[in-house]
């Protein structure tokens, strides 16, 4: 099984993959009002900026594709991914993004792109977005959401965890329920099942504790998983307590799944990178130590066959 970790940047299959579109936490990297050293980096070198994260599922046999969150850097994210895959056809003066919007949650990184499709923007016509029962109350009854909706730019559809969206025969996606600061929605993540491989999408939950489930389990039952790895450690972010934002450290992340062997391991790529996030940066510590443990860190415009 390749590595998740080593697979190309830049290579396109010829059957589904997933690209990356970012990987970076909700308000991306550089952040607002940050002189955070990795923040003043990134406005000094574009190529360390991480872009919100966010993924296109992308089906060479078809042309067709698919967003998984919308992020507030939709605009760029659309912008590199505009050869993927590059079999896609566009017809009309205002051809449709994508086939379908997967959401995981109200938190501002992961819908908020929804923005650029109403009429001060692309004007899309009824595309298909597809979230849980409170996500859809959620854009429902709150504006500018709700004119999305009312005006037919985006047509809502279900979610109903555990259960899968097929999408081609041998293509599907998997809502399954995480626990995460669901004041606005609740969260789910996403198993995206293609002819030969499967990947987990689970860029956001409180702590592995909360969870009916072993992550452990969850990662036998896939080949590749991008997983939240906000922060690396407590004590990251002065002047805030982490309590009210409860995420799994990347450092408890390693120590729960230290007991797999290192193929299972090996699955496993952090993203929703903070901007307070040392492994953002290839050359730290933090992310060698990442690296020694048999883990990985997801990376801009990576490419994820299935």
């Amino acid at each position: 099984m390749p590595d998740p970790s080593t697979e190309s940047t830049a290579a396109t299959p010829p059957t589904p993959y997933v690209l990356v579109l970012g990987t970076a936490q909700d308000a991306g990297l550089p952040q607002i009002g940050c002189d955070h050293d990795g923040c003043e980096r990134a406005y000094r070198d574009p190529a360390k900026r991480r872009l919100v994260a966010s993924l296109l599922l992308c089906d060479p046999r078809s042309g067709r594709r698919w967003l998984f969150d919308a992020s507030p850097d939709l605009r760029e994210q659309l912008r590199a991914a505009s050869r993927h895959p590059p079999t896609r056809k566009l017809a009309g003066p205002r051809p449709p993004l994508f086939e379908g919007v997967f959401l995981t949650h109200a938190h501002m990184g992961h819908y908020t792109g929804l923005m650029y499709l109403g009429r001060e923007s692309y004007g899309a016509k009824q595309l298909p977005v597809y979230g849980t029962e409170r996500m859809r109350g959620f854009l429902t009854d709150n504006g500018p959401w709700s004119q999305l909706v009312k005006l037919g730019n985006i047509q809502l559809r279900p979610l109903v965890p555990d259960q899968p969206v097929e999408l081609e025969a041998d293509l599907s996606v998997t809502p399954i329920l995480v626990p995460h600061r669901d004041e606005l929605s609740d969260t789910v993540a996403f198993v995206i099942r293609g002819p030969t491989r499967s990947l987990l999408y689970l860029p956001d939950i409180d702590k592995w504790s909360k969870w009916e489930r072993r992550i452990e389990r969850v990662l036998a039952g896939v080949d590749v998983a991008l997983v939240d790895g906000t922060f690396y450690a407590d004590g990251e972010i002065p002047g805030r307590s982490m309590a009210e934002i409860p995420h799994p450290f990347i450092a408890e992340s390693i120590q729960q799944m230290s007991a797999l062997s290192l193929t299972e391991r090996r699955k496993v790529l952090f993203t929703h990178l903070n901007h307070t996030n040392p492994v953002a940066d290839p050359a730290s510590e933090a992310a060698e130590h990442v690296r020694d443990a048999g883990f990985g860190v997801a990376q801009d415009q990576q490419i994820i066959g299935l």
